[in-house]
């Protein structure tokens, strides 16, 4: 039992499990109902995705510097309890069963999921690459 950090809209793999969307918003022109057949995600759980503001600034961070900004505003946002709480939820949960957690981003790198990846890690949660 893990969890898998993914990029949303790819094929699943074997034993990814219950797939769970962490974006701010849904896929431009994807129906509700087809969010799950193309593999974007069964459960859609925005809480842990990073504040529209945060958002902007990550996508135009240039610089490791401003990266590293980005990264510590989302941490502090994640540190909210209501966050730790669902953090701790998935991380107990991966030793129950097998669940993906993801965003679409194409660089993983440079996406708000490298940083849940870690502090999911941090709750305790089993991850699997």
């Amino acid at each position: 039992m893990s969890i898998r950090v993914v990029r949303l809209g790819s094929d699943r793999g074997a034993g990814e499990g219950l797939r769970i969307g962490t974006v701010r918003r849904p896929p431009r022109g994807v129906r509700t109902e087809n969010l799950a057949a193309g593999n974007w995600y069964d459960v859609w759980l925005p809480q842990l995705a990073p504040s529209a503001a945060l958002v902007k600034s990550a996508q135009a961070s240039a610089s490791d510097r401003e990266w590293q900004r980005f990264v510590r505003a989302y941490r502090k946002e994640m540190s909210d309890a209501d966050n730790v709480r669902l953090l701790k939820l998935l991380a107990a949960l991966s030793h129950e069963t097998d669940l993906s957690v993801g965003c679409y981003c194409a660089d993983e790198e440079r996406c708000h999921r490298s940083v849940l990846r870690e502090l999911l890690a941090e709750s305790g949660a089993r991850i699997v690459s």
